[in-house]
């Protein structure tokens, strides 16, 4: 008798009346509540904003997001109500500071040397994001491959990257111009950035050689988890920190190796350059006059800015990207 009730009471567990009086299948009832389109773009704007709220905190971020704000905005909005300079803008040597017309001066042709700096940057921003995503994208690329796949993939790869490693990064650069003479300031920045994706790769390739090994990554495998979406999943979101990190130093490198080449004349010049304007101060012997060394601080100063300003930028998004770091933040667990 007991073993008909208790087979009763299981019957009548696993065949639960729903309200409508319909047996209510285990495992198989669905939620009510629908979820629209809306409530995700709302939820994902909350996500950002809450990220973004995170980044904020960290004064390395404000100072940098300001100064990397106002150089597109001067590369935007700025040629568009700055003139373009011109011969006549003032007279020859005007100081600096000396008026509300011509407030940095003017070099020996008589140009604005403000006027020069807002209508240089645009180039200089294309010619940083072309560099920094072709070093970043390629050696992201290759070294989180390398890293994960192993055998004769990763010695195919290591190998190509010891070898643009080995090459004299400028005096490849200067040939290269030389012979292209390219015009293009996104062409231009991925040739400077040539071989610039090496080191990145190696480094990266190294992080992956430890990732590879934790459990959850390990979990993936078993789980029969497709290698891209191992790679994209679980591998990359722990190398963003690195990876922000490359792709500042990229273009820093961008900024420097460009302004040398514009300055050594390597490069032709179709337009107002940091480097054509250093160029010119200094066969005007601005180097060694202080009444004309402004041609030569002007130019300098806009240059370790913007590279400041990027460097700061990278370092308060740590706080985002390195989970770490966000964690001990936010009040979570730490490892």
């Amino acid at each position: 008798m007991k073993r008909t009730d208790d087979r009763a009471l299981h019957e009548s567990s696993d065949t639960a009346q729903t309200d409508g009086g319909t047996p209510e299948i285990p495992l198989t009832s669905v939620s009510a509540e629908e979820v629209t389109r809306t409530d995700r773009l709302e939820d994902y704007l909350a996500q950002r904003y809450e990220t973004f709220l995170l980044a904020w905190s960290d004064w390395r971020f404000k100072l940098g997001l300001l100064v990397v704000v106002t150089f597109v905005l001067m590369g935007t909005a700025g040629v568009m109500l700055v003139p373009k300079p011109a011969y006549s803008d003032g007279g020859k040597w005007d100081a600096p500071f000396a008026g509300t017309e011509n407030l940095f001066g003017t070099n020996q042709f008589g140009q604005d040397i403000l006027a020069m700096l807002i209508h240089a940057t645009p180039a200089m921003l294309l010619m940083i994001i072309g560099g920094a995503v072709f070093a970043t994208g390629i050696g992201a690329l290759v070294g989180i491959v390398s890293g994960y796949k192993g055998g004769r993939l990763d010695e195919v790869l290591m190998t190509i990257s010891d070898t643009a490693m080995m090459l004299p990064g400028l005096p490849l650069i200067i040939v290269i111009g030389a012979i292209w003479e390219p015009t293009n300031p996104f062409i231009v920045g991925i040739l400077v950035s040539i071989n610039a994706w090496a080191g990145t790769a190696r480094g990266l390739r190294s992080q992956v050689l430890t990732i590879r090994e934790e459990s959850y990554v390990e979990a993936s495998r078993v789980m029969g988890v497709s290698t891209p979406s191992i790679l994209r999943k679980d591998i990359t979101p722990q190398l963003l920190p690195l990876i922000l990190v490359n792709f500042v130093m990229s273009g820093r490198g961008v900024i420097f190796n460009s302004v040398a080449l514009y300055f050594l004349g390597v490069l032709p010049v179709q337009n107002v350059n940091w480097g054509v304007m250093l160029q010119q101060a200094y066969e005007a012997g601005a180097v060694t006059s202080p009444t004309l060394f402004y041609t030569i601080l002007f130019p300098l100063l806009t240059i370790v800015i913007l590279s400041w300003g990027m460097i700061m930028l990278s370092q308060g998004l740590d706080r985002v990207v390195n989970v770490r770091v966000r964690a001990r933040h936010e009040g979570g667990p730490q490892e």
